[in-house]
């Protein structure tokens, strides 16, 4: 759907196709280079070579003349770079924002343990906040967000549906105050609104701690980098997939090479030092599931093959 939005014909459209059919490929696990290690080999003109500065090389090829477009909403919706796990995307966000002009402003979070979730009155004592300020969960922001006049970020929560302001939603950064942020929203249905995000009161869903941490901050992340798995629903014309270790789990690396309208838009890094080739990277996809979905969908008469 994303590959077929405009009208095309000839040599561009079988372009196209041909593009299709090994992001299909990619997602049914049909091809592979090294079917037991799960390797698949990339395509020339999608894989990025290797350098002595493999997070300079990905910036480079997913944000061209940074400097020059780094306040342009249009510029920052259209691309971002991919990766599997949290820890890189930090550090990808945090190397890009020291490159972007100003002093931007740094929001601490107040922490705190809801005392309803233990069964003691010293929890004070048993969970400081300097501890409960190291903590982090998925979806929740950190306990320090760093910010500045036009980084793009994303909404971790539900604010409003109505206005757009939904988890997922992309916005750019237009004001810093002190307790909130106004931004502009760049994805989704109301691209253009001026909005106002305020801290909230968070809490994780899953916690391996014997308590519910609450955490009043703002609902946003420092969207540059995202993992894959937060990019899915997302429509991008320039996708750069950083592998510093490879996909972990089942469709990842599909869902990060299909966000993309062109093949072109696509650029895949494998940094993974213990590959021993940097044009073979990890698909790991379970076939077994489309074999018990496909005979039933046939026998429901639900999907027509």
């Amino acid at each position: 759907m994303r590959l077929t939005c405009g009208k095309v014909m000839g040599s561009e459209a079988e372009r196209i196709a041909s593009f299709d059919r090994w992001l299909l490929q990619i997602g049914d696990g049909s091809v592979y280079a090294d079917k037991k290690m799960e390797l698949i080999k990339l395509p020339p003109d999608i894989s990025i070579a290797p350098s002595h500065n493999q997070l300079k090389s990905i910036v480079d090829a997913v944000y061209p003349s940074l400097l020059q477009n780094y306040n342009d909403p249009t510029y920052l919706k259209e691309r971002a770079i991919l990766t599997p796990k949290n820890e890189m995307v930090h550090d990808l966000n945090e190397k890009i924002m020291n490159i972007i002009p100003g002093e931007g402003r740094t929001y601490y979070s107040s922490d705190n343990v809801c005392k309803a979730s233990v069964n003691t009155n010293e929890e004070d004592i048993l969970y400081p906040t300097e501890f409960l300020n190291n903590l982090r969960f998925s979806g929740i922001p950190n306990h320090d967000i760093h910010l500045k006049v036009g980084s793009p970020v994303m909404l971790l929560r539900n604010l409003n549906q109505t206005e757009g302001l939904c988890n997922g939603t992309r916005l750019m950064i237009t004001h810093l105050g002190k307790w909130s942020v106004n931004a502009n929203i760049i994805s989704g249905k109301n691209i253009g609104t001026t909005v106002t995000i305020p801290r909230i009161i968070m809490s994780p869903n899953d916690s391996k701690w014997p308590f519910k941490l609450n955490r009043r901050q703002l609902p946003l992340a420092t969207c540059y980098a995202m993992t894959i798995n937060k990019s899915q629903g997302q429509t991008l014309q320039t996708v750069g997939l950083y592998l510093p270790k490879q996909v972990f789990t089942h469709g990842q690396l599909y869902v990060a090479a299909s966000r993309v309208t062109t093949r072109e838009g696509l650029k895949i890094l494998n940094a993974d030092e213990d590959s021993e080739d940097h044009t073979h990277i990890k698909n790991i996809v379970y076939r077994e599931i489309f074999q018990n979905v496909y005979p039933r969908l046939v026998e429901t008469h639900d999907v027509t093959l």
